[in-house]
């Protein structure tokens, strides 16, 4: 079960904000990506639609979901049905295919 916090008040944010060094943030940011400490996470959707050289949009009204919908798939807040993870599966090993069906 995921760990549920409640919002910060707008005081509390505040006083967080106060105490963060933002500069310094971000340098260690960069030197941890310059290590290869940090890895990009991808997502078998985004690669999907990738093979297929379609916008979000695009995309999304092939599979006929909306765009908030493949978002949340691409950046695994939701998982798709049977359905389009078959379509899905299809894009990802074969995207000619559907790109052929989307043209008609």
């Amino acid at each position: 079960m995921p760990l549920k916090t409640k919002p910060l008040s707008k005081a509390e944010l505040a006083a967080y904000e106060e105490t963060r060094d933002l500069a310094a943030e971000l340098l260690q940011s960069v030197r941890e990506m310059q290590a290869g400490k940090v890895h990009v996470v991808t997502s078998p959707v985004i690669e999907a639609r990738k093979k297929t050289g379609l916008s979000q949009s695009q995309f999304a009204a092939l599979l006929g979901v909306s765009v908030r919908t493949l978002q949340g798939w691409e950046q695994g807040r939701k998982q798709p049905s049977g359905a389009a993870r078959t379509l899905l599966a299809i894009a990802s090993t074969n995207p000619k295919a559907v790109l052929a069906v989307a043209s008609k």
